[in-house]
């Protein structure tokens, strides 16, 4: 039972001593692993921390990313109303002659609509046809039945003069009124002669008394015609002459008043026919310009060259999530949109966006050095010919708090070899001081409203507060505060927290936007500088103190992604994902609200539906990435030097 145990208890400290041989080596590792880590650090921070107050000539530039652009080209663009197909497009650069034929687009609808049209020509045409037919047949009938009624007037006229004529009807009636009452007192005189005969030859036994009695009733016979005739006259004179004059005048009258309304009656009809006519005419009128247009439209599917010259495609700006479609066959372009341009051999343009900050740096006429991506380092020299008055609309949609002025530098000698669209870095001479200090812009930050820098003295720093003068993408003029040959920090040290900057002292808008206190710009007050942005007033190298996480830019896509509480992201790097956007996409310094925006913006942000921060967040996801100057934050901060596409 003894030599068991003792076995045992043999066996367990052989099984003992290399686990603490191994815990043993493990700590050393772990020592030396430390030691080295501090030791890096420490060679880290002696690397990053000192940048020397230097003297000299300073050159104060706007220095900017830019594309070449034809300062002459002529612009093609699709005039086919609404959307249509590329059927055919001549190869991007292809050198054509005037007349070629460099685009066709798809109007199949449009021979469609041109068929119908015709048939719509036609039936208007006859529409118009049997119109005027019928205008003309109103016309013809208003004719006849004016005549007609002139002709009833004059009748009449000629009635009632044939009656009141001292010749007339009237005088005649009388007159043969008169002679029947002579007739009929001849013949009262004939019978009362020889009814006194009969009644002597009655006495005398020559005649009967049926002879004698004929011969008094002849008589009464004859004093009845007679007094018959005399009433017939008076009444002709009192009754029916005035009658028949009265009819007469009235018959006149009525012809009048019936050729009136004939006439107007006529015109009445003919303004109906006639507007129909005209309906008619303006509607085959309209018809007709209908198909011309189709057939104008159907001319203008095939555009050709109106001069000579390379082929261009046209780029079209990113619209409002940066997701334009390239020019191809197949592409559907709207009416107005610019397809193709043909440069002329005239020379070549700069054109780049300028942000707010340094505008008022900028001067037409300023001269400038412009570096083309594509030849090397060759420096070409131009002056600035043209500068927007308002900012660049498209640049709003990805930043709300940025403005870019779209900026034109004339090349004065250029090349040949210069194309249209070519990458290039544009740097605008503001200044160049003869003499005087400065320092990296890295080294002057913003805190209570001032402008300080951290000068190392004997291994520590000291809080200094400096004077700001001009400044390039690069260094700041200092004017008062720091003596040659002192050096100044780069990075903030650590436990720095700027103060919060007086509301007086805060001018509307970004810092950046306004001059410094020598009346220059405050570098990087709205996130301009090189080395990122500011997300909160007074955080970020020289007063990086955009009142929006959105100020700082990150031109150029080399700026990092806009870094937080003070924290200057260094050229190249992105900021930390802890100051990531609520959208998450923190390695790609997408933050269109979060850890360090405004108060402002915060409380937009906090107003909005979740569906609103969403749709947010996802226009910003489009935008990232790109390097663009106009993304968020300032781009992809991870992509380095990558360039700026869209100037």
């Amino acid at each position: 039972m003894k030599s068991r145990h003792s076995g045992k208890s043999t066996q367990s400290g052989s099984k003992a001593l290399p686990l603490g041989i191994a815990i043993a080596v493990l700590g050393v590792g772990g020592w030396y692993v430390t030691q080295k880590t501090d030791l890096l650090r420490a060679e880290k921070a002696v690397s990053i921390e000192g940048a020397m107050v230097q003297r000299g000539p300073l050159r104060i530039s706007v220095v900017e990313r830019g594309n070449l652009k034809a300062a002459d080209a002529v612009s093609l663009k699709s005039e086919i109303e609404g959307n249509a197909s590329i059927l055919f497009l001549v190869p991007e650069g292809t050198t054509v002659n005037e007349g070629d034929l460099v685009c066709e687009l798809d109007v199949t609808a449009l021979i469609d609509k041109r068929f119908q049209q015709e048939i719509s020509v036609r039936n208007a045409e006859a529409g118009y046809v049997k119109a005027k037919q019928n205008y003309e047949i109103q016309k013809s009938q208003n004719e006849s039945d004016i005549k007609k009624a002139e002709q009833k007037l004059v009748f009449a006229e000629s009635d009632l003069r044939k009656f009141v004529d001292s010749e007339g009807e009237k005088k005649a009636k009388i007159e043969q009124a008169q002679e029947k009452i002579k007739l009929a007192e001849e013949e009262f005189s004939r019978a009362n002669d020889k009814l006194g005969w009969s009644v002597k030859l009655s006495e005398k036994g020559f005649l009967t008394n049926t002879e004698l009695e004929a011969d008094r009733l002849s008589l009464s016979r004859a004093n009845i015609q007679l007094e018959q005739a005399k009433r017939d006259r008076d009444l002709l004179i009192r009754f029916q002459l005035p009658r028949d004059e009265s009819e007469l005048s009235a018959g006149l009258d009525e012809a009048k008043r019936e050729l009136e309304r004939v006439k107007l009656q006529a015109s009445a009809r003919l303004v109906d026919f006639e507007a129909d006519m005209r309906t008619k005419e303006a509607q085959l009128n309209l018809e007709k310009e209908k198909l011309d247009k189709h057939e104008r439209q159907i001319a203008k599917a095939k555009i050709r060259a109106p001069r000579g010259g390379m082929v261009v495609y046209a780029v079209e700006e990113g619209g409002r999530y940066g997701n334009s479609q390239p020019i191809k066959e197949g592409t559907s372009v709207r009416e107005r949109q610019e397809i193709i341009t043909i440069p002329n051999a005239g020379g070549m343009i700069a054109q780049a966006s300028l942000h707010e900050s340094v505008l008022k740096q900028v001067q037409i006429g300023q001269p400038c050095l412009i570096k083309v991506d594509a030849l090397g380092g060759r420096e070409f020299h131009g002056r600035v010919k043209f500068i927007a008055v308002l900012a660049d609309q498209n640049s709003w949609f990805a930043n709300p708090n940025t403005r870019l002025y779209r900026t034109e530098v004339l090349i004065e000698d250029g090349t040949i070899d210069m194309r249209p669209s070519m990458s290039c870095q544009l740097e605008i001479l503001v200044e160049n001081i003869a003499d005087t200090l400065y320092v990296p812009v890295q080294a002057v930050f913003r805190t209570g409203g001032d402008n300080v820098a951290f000068v190392v003295k004997g291994g520590i720093h000291e809080e200094r507060k400096v004077v700001t003068g001009r400044f390039n993408e690069r260094w700041v003029q200092i004017l008062e505060g720091l003596s040659e040959g002192e050096n100044v920090l780069l990075a903030a040290p650590a436990g720095f927290s700027p103060a919060q900057a007086p509301q007086s002292a805060i001018p509307d808008g970004a810092l950046g936007a306004s001059p410094g206190a020598n009346g220059a710009p405050a570098s990087a007050a709205s996130g301009e500088s090189k080395g990122g942005a500011g997300s909160a007033p007074g955080a970020g190298p020289l007063g990086a103190a955009g009142d929006s996480p959105m100020e700082g830019r990150g031109r150029n896509g080399r700026n990092g992604a806009g870094a937080a509480d003070g924290a200057a992201a260094p050229r190249g790097e992105a900021a930390s994902a802890n100051d990531a956007a609520p959208s998450g996409d923190g390695e790609r310094g997408n933050r269109p609200a979060g850890g360090g925006m405004s108060e402002e913006m915060r409380k937009r942000f906090e107003a909005m539906t979740p569906e609103e921060r969403e749709k947010l967040r996802e226009q910003f996801r489009n935008r990232g990435g790109r390097g663009s100057g106009g993304a968020p934050g300032g781009g992809d901060g991870t992509k380095g030097e990558e360039s700026k596409s869209g100037g």
